[in-house]
C-alpha cells in the first residue's frame, strides 16, 4: 500500500512512518520541518518537504497515495489562544488544503490526528466516550472539531474516507522537550538536567496519558476500521502532581517540583473512554504509564546533555 504522512519528522509522525515501513507499506513523508527533524526521517521513505497549507496538488498528484496519515499541527493549545489566526491556518485550512488534495488524487482514506481533550473540553462524563458534546475551550480544540467536520464533508462529497483518531496526551521517545505542549518530555529534561520543572496551577489537572507506539498501533488498526471517529487513551486519569512524583522515583529525584499560575484554556479533567476503538479497532493500550514513562526516560538519557 502507499501511503503518505504529513508531519513524518516529527514525534508520531516519525514512529508512525516507521512502522508503516516495517509493516510493508511504501511511505513518504511531507514535513516543513518547522519542529520536525530531518534525521527522525526513516531512510527508507521518500521525503519532500512542504508545508500542508500550500498547494499539495502537485506532491499528491505524483505519489498517488491510497491512505494518507495527517500527522502534521500546530500542537500547542497556549499559542492556538495566544495567535488563533496562525491556529487556524494550520489546523483547519492546511487540513481542508489536505482534503482538496486528496479527492484530487482519489486518496481513498485519511486517518486524522484529532484530539481526545481539547475536543470534548471539561466535562462530567469520565471516562469521557466519542458521543459527548463538544466543548471546546481553546481554539485547537475549536480548530480539531472543525477539521473532523470537513473530513466528514469530503467523505460525504468526494467519497474520501475519513478516520479521526482522538489522541490523549501522547508521550514518548521523540517528544520535544523544548516546547509547551508534552508535559512528560519536559519534566524528564528539566529532570535529567538537575533542574526543578514547574508545574502550572495546584497538580490537580488531570490527563490521560497514551505511550506513543499503543498511539501507532491505533493508526494501523484504522487502515481497515469503518470510518468515523475514535477515542485513543487509556480510559485512566493522571494528574501532574501524580505524574512529577512516578517520574521523580524513576529517576532517583527527591527535590519536589515547582508550582506556578494555571493556564488560560487549560483542562481541570480529561480522560477518554476507548471502548469503541476496543470494539471496532480491535485496538487496546499495551503500556502501562509506568513502563511508558520508563522507556521515555531511557531515550532520554541515551542521548544525553547534548540532546536535550
Amino acid at each position: 500500500m502507499r501511503a503518505l504522512v504529513t508531519g513524518g519528522a516529527g514525534f508520531i509522525g516519525s514512529h508512525l512512518s516507521e512502522a508503516l515501513l516495517a509493516a510493508g507499506h511504501e511511505v513518504t513523508v511531507v514535513d516543513d520541518l518547522s519542529r520536525g527533524r530531518r534525521s527522525q526521517v526513516p531512510t527508507a521513505a521518500r521525503f519532500v518537504q512542504a508545508d500542508v497549507t500550500e498547494d499539495l496538488g502537485g506532491i499528491l498528484g505524483e505519489v498517488r497515495p491510497e491512505i494518507v496519515f495527517h500527522e502534521a499541527a500546530q500542537i500547542d493549545v497556549r499559542r492556538s489562544l495566544a495567535d488563533p489566526l496562525l491556529d487556524t491556518r494550520i489546523n483547519v485550512l492546511g487540513t481542508v488544503n489536505l482534503l482538496q488534495a486528496c479527492a484530487a488524487a482519489g486518496v481513498r482514506r485519511v486517518v486524522f490526528a484529532s484530539s481526545g481533550g481539547a475536543l470534548y473540553g471539561d466535562t462530567a462524563a469520565i471516562p469521557t466516550p466519542e458521543s459527548h458534546p463538544q466543548r471546546p475551550a481553546s481554539n485547537y480544540g475549536a480548530a480539531k472539531a472543525a477539521a473532523e467536520m470537513y473530513g466528514g464533508v469530503y467523505g460525504q462529497v468526494y467519497g474520501v474516507e475519513f478516520v479521526a483518531l482522538r489522541y490523549g496526551n501522547v508521550y514518548g521517545p521523540r517528544q520535544d522537550p523544548h516546547s509547551e505542549a508534552g508535559v512528560v518530555a519536559i519534566f524528564t529534561e528539566r529532570m535529567l538536567k538537575g533542574e526543578v520543572p514547574t508545574i502550572n496551577g495546584d497538580g490537580t489537572q488531570t490527563r490521560d496519558y497514551v505511550y506513543v507506539a499503543d498511539v501507532v498501533a491505533a493508526n494501523l488498526a484504522a487502515i481497515a476500521a469503518p470510518p468515523g471517529a475514535y477515542n485513543v487513551g487509556t480510559g485512566t486519569e493522571c494528574d501532574v502532581n501524580e505524574l512529577h512524583r512516578r517520574l521523580a522515583r524513576i529517576l532517583g529525584v527527591s527535590t519536589p517540583a515547582a508550582h506556578g499560575p494555571g493556564k488560560p484554556g487549560e483542562q481541570q479533567r480529561s480522560c477518554l473512554d476507548a471502548s469503541l476503538a476496543a470494539s471496532r479497532l480491535g485496538w487496546r493500550p499495551s503500556f502501562s504509564l509506568d513502563a511508558g514513562l520508563e522507556a521515555t526516560i531511557a531515550y532520554f538519557r541515551d542521548r544525553g546533555p547534548g540532546y536535550l
